[in-house]
């Protein structure tokens, strides 16, 4: 009887370290630095296992409000991150800003095209321009946005190509579908040997990131835990290593 019961109680004990997860959703732009945070996370609470869905921001908002099991929230935008608290979606208290990014034009390393200024994108040499579709994609509302004020707006709409998130414009000018491509500068370390960057792209705002708990998540104390990570030495290291900039 005794060892059915430290048989019992031993089974127990692993479902229960394998019980404690915490789902995070995440902007795009954001997978390898969390993919690498999660491992550091991971080590420093046992037990613990996180798992990650990337997407567009506004894909992710749109299956959290449809009741998907989400812990953390990593947004791109703002706006995205004001919807999601307008909805009643998150924990009151937990939304920060965690880290900085900034807007790039890229080609491909090889390519023909050399746009060094946004007027060039209108030139016959650039036929084809790759961007988050703006309607879902906080990139391509940047982009947008920056082309706008820019009063370029008409010209490359007429060539965009439009992605479902930011990695798939990336993706779009590494295997030089496109001429050139509206990413963060994050997104173009990733692909450095592939893609170029031909200029940062001034923005009306400053591209901020906001993290918060999801209300009603299956596990709020390791949705706190993380976020709180993040801020540690070891998670600032890793994200400043993929480029991201301080709050």
């Amino acid at each position: 009887m005794k060892k059915i019961a430290l048989a019992l109680m031993l089974a127990a004990a692993g479902l229960a370290a394998h019980a404690a997860e915490v789902t995070v959703s995440a902007a795009a732009s954001l997978t390898n630095a969390f993919k690498e945070i999660a491992v550091g996370f991971e080590a420093q609470n046992p037990g613990v296992k996180v798992l990650t869905n990337f997407a567009a921001s506004d894909a992710l908002l749109a299956q959290i409000s449809k009741g998907a099991p989400v812990d953390v929230f990593a947004s791109a935008d703002q706006e995205t991150m004001d919807k999601a608290q307008a909805q009643n979606l998150l924990v009151t208290g937990t939304r920060r800003n965690f880290v900085n990014n900034s807007l790039v034009l890229i080609t491909p390393v090889d390519g023909a095209a050399h746009p060094t200024t946004l007027a060039d994108l209108a030139k016959p040499d650039v036929k084809r321009i790759a961007l988050g579709k703006p309607e879902g994609v906080p990139a391509g509302r940047y982009a947008k946005g920056a082309l706008e004020a820019a009063k370029l707006w008409p010209a490359v709409e007429a060539k965009a190509v439009y992605a479902t998130n930011v990695r798939q414009a990336l993706d779009y000018v590494a295997r030089g579908e496109v001429e050139a491509g509206f990413v963060y500068a994050t997104d173009a370390a990733v692909q450095k040997d592939k893609v170029k960057v031909a200029l940062t792209v001034p923005t009306e705002t400053p591209i901020s990131y906001p993290i918060a708990v999801v209300n009603g998540g299956p596990n709020a104390d390791a949705a706190r835990k993380f976020i709180d990570y993040l801020a540690t030495p070891a998670g600032q290291a890793v994200l400043a290593k993929y480029g991201f900039g301080k709050p």
